[in-house]
């Protein structure tokens, strides 16, 4: 490809789709405006700007071949113009349908912990749909939805499943403005969203194939448990081994240690860059 076309093509073409994506957020959050009065809103703005930096250049990658114009624009058009609006409806619905929907107010209230919880909804969904969805013909984009909304439901349940081992809610903490428990629960998010879009990604290879491909590759999400408990629970915060619960989860809901939550949100994204080099 002519590097003077593929520079002119990536800024028109990703800038385009990325105001695309900012309209489509716009309409979603019934807002005339996205500003960032707070740091909650500010938090949330950035989330999905990540995450639709991430839908833009695999569109770009996985779309452009610099021997056909027409058919580089529909084709960016198709998969980039559907992934934003995907991450603008699903980085919200998301987030609500598993810390209820009174994170909107929160947010709009000045809950920084909320609008973390939120950020992070928006850039592993953004992930998701980075993995899924580029290709250049409508085949391939049917089977790119399929795997993302796959991927998306895989996301929802292992989350919940997930922050089910604390022995405090998720919920009534971020919305009691805890950072600490928001750290972590974004930590654990976006690291989830880095192994399924991980385990999603690569060529199709029929339905049986690629389903039991990514069924074993959804592997190194057990890695994040014992690296909870053993890694930040016992060694780093010396809390002892623990099956559930210990000094981490005193210090996350009780504490409100920030710091903690940093270091496990920094332990669960370590192992899912790590899993996603070796896998």
């Amino acid at each position: 490809m002519d590097i003077g076309y593929a520079i002119a093509f990536d800024a028109l073409a990703g800038l385009t789709v990325l105001t695309l994506g900012l309209v489509a957020r716009r309409i979603v959050s019934g807002r005339s405006r996205l500003g960032v009065q707070s740091l909650a809103e500010a938090l949330v703005t950035a989330g999905h700007l990540l995450g639709s930096f991430l839908v833009v250049a695999a569109a770009l990658a996985g779309c452009v071949t610099g021997q056909d114009l027409v058919a580089d624009i529909a084709w960016t058009a198709l998969f980039g113009g559907t992934g934003v609006v995907l991450l603008a409806l699903m980085g919200r619905v998301g987030t609500e349908l598993i810390l209820g929907a009174r994170l909107g107010p929160e947010i709009a209230r000045g809950n920084a912990a909320a609008g973390l919880a939120a950020a992070s909804h928006k850039l592993a969904t953004g992930i998701l749909i980075g993995s899924c969805l580029y290709g250049r013909d409508l085949g391939g984009f049917g089977i790119s939805l399929c795997f993302f909304a796959l991927a998306q439901v895989t996301l929802h349940l292992f989350v919940i499943a997930f922050r089910a081992l604390t022995v405090y809610g998720d919920r009534e903490e971020i919305l009691a403005e805890n950072l600490a428990a928001a750290l972590s629960y974004a930590g654990v998010t976006v690291a989830l969203g880095l192994i399924i879009g991980h385990a999603a990604d690569g060529t199709f290879v029929g339905f049986e194939a690629s389903l039991r491909a990514y069924a074993v590759s959804l592997a190194g999400s057990l890695a994040l448990y014992p690296v909870r408990q053993i890694v930040v629970g016992a060694i780093l915060v010396g809390g002892g081994l623990r099956l559930r619960g210990g000094r981490l989860d005193d210090g996350i809901a009780r504490e409100k240690s920030t710091g903690l939550g940093v270091l496990e949100a920094a332990a669960y994204l370590a192992t899912a860059l790590v899993w996603a080099r070796l896998a």
